[in-house]
């Protein structure tokens, strides 16, 4: 016979499924959507002085039971174009902001189109990308409002509406690798099968703000920008050296040298400051294609000059012309921000410190090593693998903005991350030189080298 259970006490089996159990609805309760194994829509705002513009992306299986246009065929592009109108009505319908006191912002959607995203749990899927434009009434602050978006969520209650802030000049949220900040998530409250409305109150931002945060993504830009930096480098290199026969020879006095890499310097940073202001404040649209294939040329032109002299004594005007284009590059960035005259004519200033800070760091960083290594026989194999390591990337990026795919120009990308061990390295290298290298007499410091100068000059002034 099987004994009987102790008064108080539940067999083990039974307390096993209680828990269970308990565990269960724990876990359904606290994690509504997220345990919901599809795709949620995602608005990324991009905040402005006068507006709001909203990045939608809404994945096409939930959207096909909310708004009845159902893209989920293979004929997707031809549904989409045939009930564009029909959909944008849906999603400005279903974009409600209002002010806080319930007054309705102006909501108009753009073009919409098909995108494929992925997600860990379900893999790649299909959406609707789209932007809109949310506008308060006048007078209003931009910054506080009610967002009422329950795309899909109204009738898909298991779904649930993401809202982040991209980008958000005044609240110091500019760049492009800057994650966008997560602000709600609006869901159907399960006591009232209703959507949410999100509550938006964002900082109070500020002018100091938007300089601060533009002066940083100048600096980053530079980082980031292997391509800028490498350009003056490379016009750098020879720097220390003197032009005779042809070649590069002995090297010139450190004063003379560092008054050549501040000239360079400072006309790289005259070029690239004009084009930029100008692209800039007139709000020019500029092809970007050519612009950065002919940055890539640039850098290839000094990576020559660099193993032998193209245009000895003429660095600083080759900078300053180059620079020119290297500006209209910078200006893209300002450009994709759209903000303000206001906030764009402090961004440009904020922008253009930030990279002329962060040049005269690299360029204090490396001066010294160079006019240090340019003094001894290690200088020229320094130089010269430089100067090819700068030619062999300056051609990968230009076959990859012609369209030629490469794997030359992926790790020239990725490279600009070990752009501190570089410079790390030619200190080390600088100092063990000062030891162990072979000291190359300076022009004018022996009859050679004095030759040497004279014949430099003569070059110079032939040319």
């Amino acid at each position: 016979m099987r004994a009987a259970a102790e008064p108080g006490r539940r067999p083990l089996p039974a307390l096993l499924a209680a828990v269970l159990l308990a565990v269960a609805a724990l876990v359904a309760g606290a994690v509504p959507a997220s345990a919901h194994p599809m795709p949620n829509t995602l608005v990324q705002l991009d905040v402005h002085e006068g507006s709001i513009t909203a990045g939608l992306q809404v994945p096409v299986d939930d959207l096909a039971l909310a708004s009845g246009v159902d893209l989920r065929g293979e004929d997707a592009e031809g549904v989409l174009a045939a009930q564009q109108d029909e959909l944008r009505d849906y999603l400005a319908a279903h974009l409600t902001t209002t002010t806080p006191d319930g007054v309705a912002w102006d909501v108009q959607v753009g073009e919409l189109s098909l995108g494929e995203a992925e997600q860990t749990s379900t893999g790649t899927y299909r959406e609707v990308v789209g932007e809109a434009v949310l506008t308060p009434p006048a007078g209003v602050d931009v910054r506080r409002f009610t967002f009422a978006a329950d795309l899909v969520v109204h009738e898909v209650v298991t779904d649930s509406v993401v809202v982040a802030v991209r980008t958000d000049w005044a609240g110091g949220l500019v760049s492009e690798g800057d994650e966008a900040e997560q602000i709600g998530v609006i869901t159907v409250d399960n006591s009232t099968l209703e959507p949410t409305p999100l509550e938006v109150d964002l900082d109070e931002g500020s002018a100091w703000n938007g300089f601060t945060a533009m002066l940083r993504l100048g600096a980053d830009h530079i980082l980031a920008g292997t391509d800028h930096l490498l350009f003056l480098l490379t016009l750098l290199l020879p720097a220390p050296l003197l032009a005779a026969r042809g070649r590069w020879a002995a090297p010139t006095g450190g004063r003379r040298a560092v008054r050549r890499i501040a000239g360079i310097t400072l006309a790289f940073t005259v070029g690239h400051s004009a084009t930029l202001a100008i692209s800039a404040l007139g709000r020019f649209t500029l092809p970007t294609a050519p612009i950065e294939s002919f940055i890539a040329l640039s850098i290839l032109i000094g990576a020559v000059h660099a193993l032998r002299p193209l245009f000895p004594g003429r660095e600083a005007l080759v900078a300053a012309l180059f620079g020119l284009v290297h500006g209209m590059a910078f200006s893209f960035t300002l450009a994709e921000l759209e903000l303000s005259t206001g906030q764009l004519v402090l961004s440009l200033l904020g922008f253009n410190l930030g990279i002329e800070l962060m040049q005269l760091l690299v360029v204090a960083l490396v001066l010294p090593c160079f006019v240090v290594l340019a003094r001894t026989r290690w200088y020229r194999p320094v130089r010269v693998v430089g100067a090819v390591c700068a030619a062999v990337a300056a051609a990968g990026w230009l076959l990859d903005r012609l369209g030629v795919a490469n794997v030359v120009a992926r790790g020239a990308d990725s490279a600009g991350a070990s752009g501190w061990w570089v410079v790390a390295g030619l200190a080390v290298l600088a100092a063990l030189s000062t030891r162990l290298a072979p000291r190359v007499p300076a022009a004018g410091e022996g009859t050679d080298a004095a030759a040497a100068g004279q014949e430099d000059l003569a070059a110079t002034a032939r040319s």
